[in-house]
């Protein structure tokens, strides 16, 4: 059994324990302090684990090279090369939408109050 999973199993007992305790003396303050202690030690243990499957990880995306992605300048010319036949040039007309659905209410317009400054 390797040491990860040894810890894992004797902190998940020990929390429980102290779990069982905490309940059964309605909450005091040592059974409380001991429950904190249980679950910060399983807490380290499980932060443990996740540093290991991150190093797992690490190690299998190492094996497989990561495509290299196009350049940015490239993205735009090729943008323009594949769309130039499907938009319209400038001095052509565009076409408006049409739409089908009813037409949107806007509310009125506040009216400003403007104040009056007696010039005196």
């Amino acid at each position: 059994m390797d040491e990860i999973e040894q810890r894992l199993r004797e902190n998940s007992e020990r929390t429980i324990k102290a779990y069982e305790a905490w309940v059964k003396s309605e909450k005091d303050g040592k059974s409380t302090e001991e429950l904190q202690e249980a679950v910060h030690e399983l807490r380290k243990v499980a932060s443990r684990l996740e540093i290991e499957m991150a190093i797992s990880e690490r190690a299998e995306m190492a094996s497989r090279p990561l495509p290299v992605p196009p350049h940015r300048a490239s993205k735009g010319r090729n943008k323009q090369r594949n769309n130039h036949n499907n938009e319209p040039n400038n001095n052509e007309k565009k076409e408006t939408p049409v739409s089908t659905s009813p037409a949107v209410e806007t509310k009125p317009q506040r009216r400003r109050i403007v104040k009056k400054v007696n010039p005196e």
